[in-house]
């Protein structure tokens, strides 16, 4: 039985092929910007323009025809809703003319499910996306989520920080590169609650550390009290970082550059922002008395996170399991894989189906478990 699966819940098109879960082809193309990030409509655009086109090259990777397509599964959930909308039409177009049944599957869950390909039977998984930030373990039929974000994914955080460097979009890539470049942290802060994580202050301060490695210049017509306090606004521990005030001959104030690097900020970025990943994913394998660790999300892609995730599993005596960079990353071949093991536990979609762009993973009912 030869099932098709369609992702498109963000920057990628993707289709992917698997037959008794072999995984037969993965073809996909993404949305890529020289600065700025993700604009939905125009992603969606992208997933017009590139659907046929990485179709094609699917079912000729797989070398089979498309008579020999028996289900189509799509990625209804979560995601930016004007590019599930295409995915989901592509979906529909070829159920109809393929007579053949729909399965809509949750982007999140098939995250854990491929994990099945790289042997990982009962895992905790630490998802790491651009929109998402899950800690997930399955427990009384759902995947239930121990931990998350409070405001924003780590993919998106890293994007964010990326663009503050005009470093263009997809950042993590070059953020990773840079930072291989450095061994000099800069202490940031460190905000894990409970079991959740947030980033957002991290990320205002590494704004406010990028426009101090620029000189800030104040106008002279200003009063010297005023200059001060506008520098403190800017600028909240000046002699943590070797900044002084000066006067120059034009009458001007000036706080001198910092003593950092954008190297030094990615390295101090990746080193901050995983160890909070760690700690708690740690935290979850404590709690349920699980002893796999299953990395997935484009973020996972990281070699420095999958380093210490690996160090954290060895203390542990836990296994760590990581999907090839093909499946962290968003694809078709995991919702293919997904699809088809819902399909064979009875799971059917209506000719009414729809997106659900908010989904979350523990609103999933896993009755194929």
């Amino acid at each position: 039985m030869v099932t098709l699966g369609i992702e498109s819940t963000a920057h990628t098109f993707g289709v992917g092929i698997v037959n008794k879960g072999k995984i037969l082809a993965n073809v996909r193309e993404m949305y890529v910007t020289e600065s700025g990030g993700i604009i939905p409509m125009e992603s969606a655009k992208h997933h017009v323009g590139v659907a046929n086109e990485v179709y094609e090259r699917a079912l000729k990777e797989a070398g089979i025809s498309e008579d020999k397509i028996r289900v189509i599964a799509f990625s209804r959930a979560p995601g930016l809703a004007p590019c599930l909308i295409e995915g989901m039409k592509f979906a529909k177009e070829k159920s109809k003319k393929l007579k053949v049944p729909l399965v809509g599957v949750n982007h999140c869950v098939a995250h854990l499910e491929v994990g099945g390909v790289v042997g990982a039977k009962d895992p905790v998984m630490l998802y790491v996306s651009g929109a998402n930030t899950q800690i997930i373990a399955y427990e009384a039929g759902k995947y239930r989520i121990f931990g998350e974000t409070l405001d924003m994914g780590v993919g998106n955080f890293i994007d964010t920080f990326a663009r503050y460097l005009n470093l263009g979009f997809p950042g993590g890539p070059k953020v990773e590169q840079l930072a291989s470049a450095s061994k000099n942290y800069i202490e940031l802060p460190y905000t894990v609650k409970g079991m959740d994580i947030a980033l957002s202050g991290i990320l205002t301060n590494l704004r406010q550390k990028i426009e101090r490695m620029n000189s800030i210049s104040i106008p002279p017509t200003r009063k010297l009290h005023s200059q001060v306090q506008d520098i403190d606004k800017k600028v909240d521990d000046k002699s943590c970082l070797n900044n002084t005030l000066s006067v120059n001959t034009s009458n001007k104030y000036r706080v001198e550059r910092a003593n950092y690097t954008k190297e030094d900020l990615c390295y101090s970025m990746q080193e901050t922002v995983f160890a909070m990943l760690v700690e708690v994913s740690e935290r979850a394998l404590a709690h349920t008395g699980k002893k796999e660790l299953l990395l997935g999300g484009g973020v996972a892609c990281n070699s420095r996170l999958q380093e210490m995730c690996k160090i954290m599993c060895e203390e542990r005596g836990a296994k760590m399991f990581v999907p090839e960079n093909s499946l962290l990353v968003d694809n078709g071949a995991f919702i293919a894989f997904t699809g088809e093991i819902m399909f064979n536990s009875g799971v059917r979609e209506k000719e009414n189906v729809d997106i659900n762009a908010r989904e979350r993973t523990d609103q999933v009912s896993v009755c194929w478990k």
